[in-house]
């Protein structure tokens, strides 16, 4: 048998071929590496490659499925949203890993894939019984597209709430955010819901407008461009060297409620004795001081030291020690020794390493960019170059 390749098998082939390729590197980096997350995005990139393969097959005259293979398996189907959900869990917590409770996810993709099997395993003919006399006319494949869009929505909203909850809980840990941010996830999920979309877009105008199997294949050709981009940026996401231990369940580190600050009141002097210790011995010039290396150097404890800057400072840890790295910027920035450097030249000295994440605290902060500060206090022109 075959394959055609023509102007609508093609393009399936290369995303077929790149999601399984890029879905191999993962598992052989998920391997080498022990990082449960390159497993699971190699196994969501499967995933989107089998959800293309039927028309891919189709396009390209080969039937084995429609033959052969009638009622086979052949889709992650139910199981993808779950992955999608538990690589963001495992990319945030590093010693994540599943635990019994965690199977009940796959239930409803075991069961229709038991359903399947089952059926196809009693042969071709009662194959073709089944789906004339039960399958098609009891809509069996329409529950299971709408349970899958409902599991679709439903681990999308535990994705968004686990992303929003993060990204609350790294300001309180980290002096740079845009580090650990994972403005990757953000763009992962809006790249996935919008496939979605696309998919029950094409699928409502092909009930409406009864299109044929060559006229409803552009979210396919979508979803071809969904594997390249999961494939390409998830491949090249930057991973974090030190581990990042989030669990939404165990936050001590945001701001403590009234009620529970009595039991973990910090010492008297914590307050004074951190201001010291900043002004001594400048931490905030380590790009990558985190609240725990910091608690650790003050001999406390993390969720204590969170406590203080975050009700007796009113800051939380990020702007607590940006504030420190600008007050740095600002001196050397009106030195003349450093006249021959450029404003981010500085701010890297002063333990920014991001263009953006300096900017965005300078006017956070100052209300003001670089330039108007200096031209406010040394008044006349100011040319120094911002690169």
């Amino acid at each position: 048998m075959t394959f055609q390749f023509n102007a609508y098998s093609t393009p399936l082939v290369f995303g077929f071929v790149q999601g399984w390729l890029y879905a191999i590197l993962f598992w052989i980096r998920g391997w080498r590496q022990e990082r449960l997350s390159d497993w699971l995005l190699g196994w969501i990139l499967v995933g989107s490659s089998f959800g293309i393969w039927e028309y891919m097959l189709g396009f390209g005259g080969v039937e084995i499925l429609w033959q052969e293979l009638e009622f086979f398996p052949r889709s992650l189907g139910l199981l993808f949203p779950p992955l999608c959900y538990f690589y963001l869990r495992s990319q945030l917590d590093v010693e994540f890993r599943w635990r019994g409770k965690d199977g009940l996810h796959a239930l409803p993709f075991i069961l229709d894939t038991s359903y399947h099997l089952l059926v196809y395993s009693q042969g071709s003919q009662f194959v073709e019984h089944w789906e004339k006399a039960i399958h098609y006319p009891y809509q069996v494949g329409e529950v299971v597209f709408w349970l899958y869009n409902l599991s679709f929505s439903y681990y999308f909203y535990r994705s968004f709430e686990l992303y929003s909850t993060y990204r609350q809980w790294s300001t309180h840990q980290f002096s740079d955010i845009d580090r650990v941010s994972f403005r990757w996830f953000r763009n992962f999920m809006l790249a996935l819901s919008v496939s979605q979309f696309v998919s029950l877009l094409m699928t409502s105008l092909g009930h409406w407008l009864l299109l044929s199997f060559w006229q409803d294949w552009w979210d396919k050709l979508f979803d071809v461009c969904l594997i390249y981009y999961l494939s390409i940026a998830g491949y090249a996401q930057a991973q974090l060297s030190d581990h990042l231990h989030f669990r939404p369940s165990l936050t001590p580190s945001l701001p403590l409620p009234s009620s529970t600050r009595s039991s973990t009141s910090p010492p008297p002097d914590l307050r004074a004795v951190l201001v010291a210790f900043m002004e001594r011995e400048k931490p905030y010039l380590e790009p990558d001081l985190t609240l725990i290396s910091l608690a650790r150097r003050l001999q406390t404890n993390s969720s204590i030291l969170s406590q203080v800057i975050n009700t007796e400072l009113d800051k939380n840890f990020n702007d607590f020690i940006n504030a420190y790295r600008i007050a740095e910027f600002n001196q050397a920035l009106l030195d003349p020794q450093n006249a021959y450097l450029s404003q981010f030249g500085i701010a890297q000295n002063c333990g920014f390493n991001s263009k953006a994440t300096f900017n965005r605290a300078y006017r956070k902060l100052m209300h003001q960019t670089p330039t108007q500060f200096a031209k406010q206090v040394m008044g006349g022109s100011w040319d120094r170059p911002i690169d």
